[in-house]
């Protein structure tokens, strides 16, 4: 049989997604007034081992894998690309192959999505995407658990994207196509998602829509979402701050959206460029619970993808 990866939203249907974040939900409710250490009664993975690979820096990726994993009674392996013969040359094939001797599951945050790929194409046990430079479906899901539990079912919502059309914005337009909603999305055209997701979107009749218009792209939106300016792939710094100065989300940005609209940022945030401290510190900021809620959505995708 062949392993159960969570390599991208688009992968899955509405109600393979629905109901990892159904879980995630419910495991949290049951979490409520329990001390934040304290495992699962069940431990539904108890002996197993999940490995944590880090070719990119990481706080809450790590953690709420680490914390979850542990809380669901398994255990981590936490490793670097320094930490491994895949630094010197090893093919990451041949370290996909090895690994799945070892542990049950494994995640990679990775530097380009090809060595996510080709990592789970030579993996025989699962592998999860904690981010690649095209996507990040745990930190999406993550978003959607956190807009239901304070807004309304992802299907009746608009939703806007203002900023780079990164890999978390790209994420997102995986979701709407497969979940339902609206997405609207301000960026400058030089960082418009690629065609590619584009070309998916509009196969899948998602309704997403993209200007250049922070303005229109807020108008009407349930949350505004937005992402730091520079992502740990890029180089073009001062280019892109130029570029997206106009998109920064500030109070009078925020005015132009829907009545108590919220706003959701995956952090890290880099408070003055894409977000003023007087929105991301906000009654209508969902920052912390979206971060908190990473933890609930990867122990349902641990269990998701380990059939437990």
């Amino acid at each position: 049989m062949a392993p159960r990866h969570f390599l991208d939203i688009s992968d899955f249907d509405a109600a393979t997604l629905k109901n990892i974040v159904t879980r995630a939900r419910g495991m949290k409710d049951a979490r409520i007034g329990q001390p934040k250490g304290k495992r699962e009664a069940s431990e539904p993975l108890k002996g197993r081992m999940l490995a944590l690979i880090f070719e990119r820096p990481s706080t809450r990726t790590r953690v709420s894998f680490e914390v979850g994993m542990r809380q669901l009674g398994g255990d981590t392996l936490v490793l670097s690309s320094n930490d491994m013969q895949l630094g010197r040359g090893e093919t990451i094939a041949d370290t996909a192959r090895v690994l799945s001797r070892y542990v049950d599951a494994i995640m990679i945050r990775a530097a380009k999505h090809s060595n996510l790929t080709e990592l789970a194409a030579a993996a025989t046990v699962p592998v999860i995407n904690g981010l690649t430079n095209l996507s990040h479906p745990c930190q999406v899901l993550a978003d959607v658990m956190t807009l239901e539990e304070h807004v309304a079912p992802l299907k009746d919502l608009t939703v806007s994207w203002v900023g780079d059309g990164n890999n978390v914005a790209a994420s997102w337009i995986h979701a709407i196509g497969r979940m339902g909603g609206k997405l609207r999305i301000g960026t400058p055209e030089q960082l418009a998602p690629s065609a590619d997701v584009l070309a998916w979107a509009k196969a899948q009749n998602a309704d997403v829509h993209v200007t250049q218009s922070a303005e229109e792209a807020v108008a009407g939106a349930h949350c505004v979402i937005t992402d730091s300016w520079v992502s740990m792939h890029d180089t073009d710094t001062a280019s892109r701050h130029n570029l997206l100065k106009p998109y920064q989300v500030n109070s009078t940005l925020m005015a132009a959206a829907a009545p108590g609209a919220k706003f959701m940022h995956c952090l890290p945030a880099h408070r003055g460029e894409e977000v003023t401290d007087e929105v991301i510190d906000s009654p209508a900021s969902l920052v912390l619970d979206e971060a908190e809620n990473r933890l609930h959505i990867q122990k349902s995708i641990l269990l998701h993808c380990l059939g437990a």
